[in-house]
C-alpha cells in the first residue's frame, strides 16, 4: 500500500518537478525565436547586446529579457564554439537566473550553461563574477567561453594570484570576471586595506555563478580566508618542542579520530613537565596550569596535534623544503596556504625544515560571508541535493536537479567489503586486471597520496601499465584526465572532485591534435584533424564494446558527494559504464563508525581469505554513516558562522567606514566629530555632570588637554571663573581646538592637509582593526570553557566582542585627535638643516663618483635606526615641487636620493 507522500507525489509531482515543468514553456518560447537570431549577422548579434542593455538600463525586468537574451547567446556559442545549447542546459541557466543550485550531471555541459545567465546579468553593466574551483579552469573558462561573450560584444577578464594590479583593475571592470574563489575573496579583503580608491580592484558585488558550488561553498568553508603579516620569531621554540612530542607513549594522550582532537592525559602533562623542565623550557616550581605557562602549552598543544593528526603524503607534502598542504576535497596542492595558530610551523619542525615565522591576522572573511554579499548568487554541480539544507539555511539556494539530455546508462554496483586491507587491494588489482584485459577503461578513485601510490606499486608489480594523478602531478592534470577514456587506460586519482576536465570515451579529440601539432608544427591542421577523429571513432567503438568506463572506487569518503563525483565521471551524456566501491574494515571510514558489529557479522558468515560481503543493506549503513559525519561537520560550519557573524557585523561597519573616507571629498568634518566627541570625553572624566568644583580633577584635566588635543589653554583659570560648569569648558575646548586645526590647516595649504587627515584615519583604523582581530581571535579560543560555567559560549562571545567594538572606536577617535593635533610642519630652521644635510651629501657623492677607487661610504642611521646608503635623486626630482617626487610608498627610499625612507625625508608628516 502506497503511503500519502507518495499518492501525493504521483498526483502533483515533487517539488522538482514543477520546477522543471514551469521552465519548459520559457525553454520553449527560447526554441521559437531560433530562426529569428539564425538569420542575424555577427553584428546583428552585437546590436542585439545593446539593444537588450538599453531596454534593461529603461527598467525593462531581466525575466522578460531572458528568451531573447539567451536566443542570442545560444547563436553566438554556436558560431564562436560550434556548439548549440541542448534545451536542458537553457533550463539550467533559467534556474541559476533565479538563483539557484542546478544539479547537473558530469559531461551536461556546465561550462557552457553558465554563458546564459552571465550574459543576461551583465546587461545591467553591474558586472558578473564566474567563481571556479582553481586556476587553470578560469583561465581556460575565460579564454574558451570569452570567444562567445566577444561575438555578443561583451568583455571577459581573468583573475588569478600574483596578477599585477594593472592588469586585475581591468579584469573587474569586464562585463564577466572569471577567477577562483580564494581570489575574489582575497581581493575583498586587499581592497578594505588599500589608501586610496584607485587601487581598489573589485566594483562591487552584483552576481556570482559558482562552479562546482558543493566544493566551494561548503567544503572549503570550514576555514576562513586570512590575510596575515610576520609576528615574532619563534623558530627555535618550535624545535625544542618537536624534541619532546616522539618521546610520548599512548598513555601520555587521548586521540578522539571522530573529531579529529587529540589531548593529553594527566600523566602525559606529569611527563610533560619533567621533560620541559630537563629542556629548561619550563622554570623549576612552575607548572603547565599556571598562567605564565599559557604560550608553552599552546605550543606542546599544537606539536602533539601535527605529530599525530597531520600526516605526511595525506595532509601535506613537503616540496622544495617547504611543507604544501594538500586539500582533502580534491587533492590538489594548496601553495600558499599555512595552517594559523602555529599549526604550521609545528608541521615544519617535524619535517625538519625551515620554520617559517608565525602570522598575525590583518584581515580574514569565512566564504559564507563573502559570497552573501552577492545581490544574487547562484551555482553549478554535479552534487548538491544532500547538501540542500546547508545550501537553503545558510546561503538561501534551492538545489534543482536538471534532468540529463540523454538517460544514465551506468550501473552502479553495490559495495564490496572485505575484512582486511590487504584482501581489498588484491581485489582491486584482479579487477584492475580482468577489466584491462577486454580494453575497458578505469578511473580508480583513492583518498590519499600514499594510497595511490601505494596501489600503483602493485600495478607495477603485475605489469599493468597506468597514470597517476595526484598533488605530485599536479601540473599533467588536464593531460592525465583527457586520456582516461582511451582504450585499456588505467587512471589512478587522488580525488576527482572539480577536475573540470571531462573524460571522453576514446580519448580527448582536442588534446590530441594539439598534441600532434606541438609535435609537428609543420603538419596541415585539418588533415591532422581528420586523422585524429578517424583513430578517435574507431577507439571509441573499442571502449563503448568493452563496456564503457569502469570507475573503481578504493575506500568510501566521509561525504557522500565526494563518492558520487568519483562515480559521475562514468556514464556521461548517456555512455554507458559502470561502477564499484572496494571496502574494507580497516578503512579510515569504516573502522571509526562502527566496523565492530559489521566485523562479528562476517566472522558469523565464516568468510574465507579474500572473499567479500556484497549486500544492499551493508550500503544503507554506509550511507547511514556518511550522514552522520556530514551532519556533524554542517553544525561544526553552522557553529563557526555563528561566531564569524558577529565579528561580520563589525567587518562591515569597519569596511563600511574606509571606504566612505577614501570616497569622501572633504573628511574635516568626520575628524571634527571625532575631535568633539574626545573633548567630550575628556570633560566628562574630569568634570563629571552634577559633581561639585571641588570635585573636579583639574590637573588631569590640563594633562589631557594637553597630551589627548595638543592645547596649551588656561583650564585651571577658566574652571575658576564664576558660573564655569562642564558644558561651558566643552564649548570652549572644542573653539581652541577647532581653531588651532584650522591654523594647522592654513599652514600646510587645504588639499595637503586634507591628504594628512585621510591617511592619518585610514592608518589607525587598520591598526586598530588588526589589534581587535587578534583580540577576538584570543577570545576566541578560550570562551569555550565558558561552558564549565553553565554560561553560552556564543552569548558571552557576543557581549564581550561588542564591549571591545565600543572600545575600539573610543580608541579610534582619541588616537586620531591625538596624532591630529601633534602634526606641524616643518619650520624654515629644520628646511635649511634638511638642504644644508642634502648639499652635504651631493658633495659627498660627486667626490666618491670621482675617486677611481674609492671604498663603499659609511651607512647613516635614519629616524628608526634604519641603515641609510646616500643614493642619486630620482630624475627630474624638484625640491619644492611634490608633483616631481613620483608616488613612493611610506617605506620606500626617499626621491630627493637622501637613502633615508620617504616617511623620514620628504613624507615627514
Amino acid at each position: 500500500m502506497l503511503g500519502l507522500g507518495k499518492i501525493a507525489k504521483q498526483v502533483f509531482g515533487t517539488p522538482n518537478d514543477r520546477k522543471i515543468k514551469a521552465a519548459r514553456p520559457i525553454v520553449e518560447k527560447i526554441n521559437s525565436l531560433e530562426p529569428e537570431f539564425t538569420k542575424l549577422s555577427d553584428e546583428g548579434l552585437k546590436q542585439k547586446t545593446e539593444e537588450l542593455a538599453q531596454r534593461a538600463m529603461k527598467g525593462e525586468s531581466l525575466d522578460d529579457l531572458l528568451p531573447e537574451a539567451f536566443a542570442n547567446c545560444r547563436e553566438a556559442a554556436r558560431r564562436a564554439l560550434g556548439l548549440r545549447a541542448f534545451d536542458v542546459q537553457l533550463m539550467g541557466g533559467i534556474f541559476l537566473h533565479q538563483g539557484n543550485i542546478a544539479e547537473m550531471k558530469t559531461g551536461e555541459g556546465k561550462t557552457l550553461v553558465a554563458t546564459f545567465p552571465a550574459y543576461l546579468n551583465a546587461l545591467t553593466g553591474k558586472g558578473v563574477h564566474i567563481v571556479t574551483v582553481n586556476d587553470y579552469l578560469a583561465k581556460r573558462d575565460a579564454e574558451w567561453m570569452g570567444k562567445v561573450y566577444g561575438a555578443l560584444g561583451l568583455t571577459t577578464g581573468v583573475i588569478y594570484p600574483q596578477q599585477p594590479n594593472a592588469e586585475k583593475g581591468p579584469a573587474y571592470k569586464a562585463d564577466i570576471t572569471y577567477g577562483t574563489n580564494n581570489e575574489f575573496g582575497f581581493d575583498y579583503l586587499r581592497d578594505n586595506m588599500e589608501p586610496d580608491l584607485d587601487r581598489v580592484r573589485q566594483r562591487g558585488h552584483n552576481f556570482a555563478i559558482v562552479d562546482e558550488v558543493d566544493s566551494i561553498l561548503i567544503d572549503e568553508a570550514r576555514t576562513p580566508l586570512i590575510i596575515s603579516g610576520p609576528a615574532q620569531d619563534r623558530s627555535d621554540l618550535y624545535k625544542a618542542i618537536d624534541v619532546v612530542i616522539p618521546s610520548l607513549s599512548d598513555a601520555h594522550f587521548e586521540l578522539d579520530e571522530k573529531t579529529r582532537q587529540v589531548t593529553y592525559t594527566d600523566e602525559g602533562n606529569e611527563f610533560l613537565e619533567a621533560q620541559l623542565r630537563g629542556a629548561g623550557l619550563l622554570p623549576d616550581g612552575q607548572s603547565l596550569y599556571d598562567p605564565e605557562s599559557t604560550t608553552i602549552v599552546h605550543h606542546v598543544n599544537q606539536g602533539l596535534r601535527a605529530h599525530k593528526l597531520f600526516t605526511r603524503d595525506k595532509d601535506y607534502i613537503v616540496r622544495d623544503g617547504e611543507v604544501v598542504l594538500i586539500d582533502e576535497f580534491t587533492g590538489r596542492m594548496m601553495a600558499g596556504r599555512r595552517l594559523s595558530d602555529g599549526l604550521h610551523q609545528a608541521i615544519e619542525a617535524k619535517e625538519n625544515v625551515d620554520i617559517k615565522p608565525e602570522n598575525v591576522t590583518l584581515a580574514s572573511v569565512t566564504f559564507q560571508n563573502y559570497f552573501r554579499l552577492y545581490g544574487k548568487l547562484a551555482g553549478m554541480t554535479g552534487t548538491a541535493l544532500t547538501e540542500a539544507e546547508e545550501f537553503m539555511s545558510i546561503y538561501g539556494l534551492g538545489v534543482v536537479e536538471v534532468p540529463t539530455n540523454r538517460p544514465i546508462a551506468r550501473q552502479d554496483e553495490h559495495d564490496q567489503v572485505y575484512r582486511t586491507a590487504r584482501e581489498k587491494f588484491a581485489g582491486i588489482v584482479e579487477a584492475i586486471k580482468e577489466a584491462n584485459a577486454k580494453g575497458q577503461p578505469i578511473l580508480v578513485g583513492t583518498t590519499s597520496i600514499e594510497k595511490s601510490e601505494m596501489l600503483s606499486a602493485l600495478l607495477k608489480q603485475e605489469n599493468i601499465p597506468h597514470n597517476v594523478l595526484n598533488a605530485r602531478q599536479h601540473e599533467q592534470e588536464a593531460q592525465i584526465v583527457a586520456d582516461a577514456g582511451k582504450p585499456g587506460a588505467v587512471t589512478i586519482a587522488t580525488n576527482m572532485a572539480g577536475r573540470g576536465t571531462d573524460i571522453q570515451l576514446g580519448g580527448n579529440v582536442e588534446m590530441k591534435v594539439l598534441e600532434a601539432l606541438a609535435a609537428d608544427p609543420e603538419a596541415n591542421p585539418d588533415e591532422l584533424r581528420q586523422r585524429i577523429e578517424a583513430e578517435h571513432a574507431a577507439d571509441k567503438e573499442k571502449v563503448l564494446a568493452s563496456g564503457g568506463l569502469f570507475v573503481l572506487g578504493t575506500e568510501r569518503h566521509e561525504s557522500r558527494r565526494i563518492d558520487n563525483q568519483l562515480r559521475g565521471r562514468s556514464g556521461r551524456q548517456g555512455d554507458p559504464g559502470r561502477s564499484s566501491f572496494f571496502l574494507s574494515l580497516e578503512d579510515d571510514l569504516m573502522r571509526i563508525f562502527g566496523s565492530e558489529r559489521l566485523d562479528k557479522v562476517l566472522s558469523t558468515l565464516g568468510m574465507k581469505e579474500g572473499e567479500a560481503i556484497v549486500h544492499p543493506w551493508v550500503n544503507k549503513s554506509l550511507e547511514r554513516a556518511q550522514a552522520k559525519v556530514e551532519g556533524r561537520n554542517f553544525d561544526i560550519r553552522k557553529q563557526l558562522l555563528k561566531f564569524d557573524d558577529v565579528m561580520n557585523d563589525q567587518r562591515k561597519v569597519i569596511f563600511g567606514q574606509r571606504r566612505e573616507i577614501m570616497e569622501a571629498q572633504e573628511i574635516s568634518e568626520i575628524a571634527a566629530d571625532m575631535r568633539h566627541q574626545v573633548v567630550e570625553d575628556i570633560v566628562s572624566t574630569h568634570m563629571p555632570a552634577r559633581a561639585y568644583a571641588d570635585q573636579w580633577d583639574i590637573e588631569g584635566l590640563k594633562a589631557d588637554t594637553k597630551e589627548k588635543l595638543g592645547l596649551d589653554v588656561p583650564v585651571d583659570e577658566w574652571a575658576a571663573e564664576d558660573g564655569v560648569d562642564n558644558e561651558i569648558m566643552e564649548e570652549r575646548l572644542q573653539e581652541a581646538s577647532d581653531k588651532l586645526m584650522a591654523e594647522k590647516a592654513e599652514a600646510f595649504g587645504p588639499d595637503t592637509f586634507r591628504n594628512i587627515e585621510k591617511q592619518v584615519l585610514l592608518n589607525t583604523i587598520d591598526r586598530k582593526w588588526r589589534e581587535h582581530l587578534l583580540t577576538l581571535e584570543h577570545l576566541r579560543s578560550v570562551v569555550g570553557f565558558r561552558g564549565y560555567a553553565q554560561r553560552d559560549p556564543l552569548n558571552e562571545y557576543k557581549t564581550e566582542s561588542f564591549q571591545l567594538f565600543e572600545s575600539l572606536l573610543d580608541s579610534l577617535r582619541s588616537d586620531v585627535t591625538q596624532q591630529l593635533s601633534a602634526i606641524r610642519p616643518m619650520t624654515k630652521e629644520e628646511q635649511d638643516a634638511m638642504m644644508q644635510r642634502l648639499v652635504a651629501q651631493r658633495q659627498a657623492q660627486a667626490q666618491a663618483a670621482a675617486a677611481p677607487a674609492a671604498a663603499p661610504s659609511p651607512a647613516l642611521v635614519g629616524a628608526d635606526g634604519e641603515d641609510v646608503t646616500p643614493g642619486t635623486p630620482k630624475d627630474g626630482f624638484v625640491e619644492d615641487d611634490p608633483s616631481t617626487w613620483g608616488d613612493p610608498g611610506r617605506n620606500d627610499p626617499c626621491p630627493c636620493g637622501s637613502g633615508k625612507k620617504f616617511k623620514h625625508c620628504h613624507g615627514r608628516i
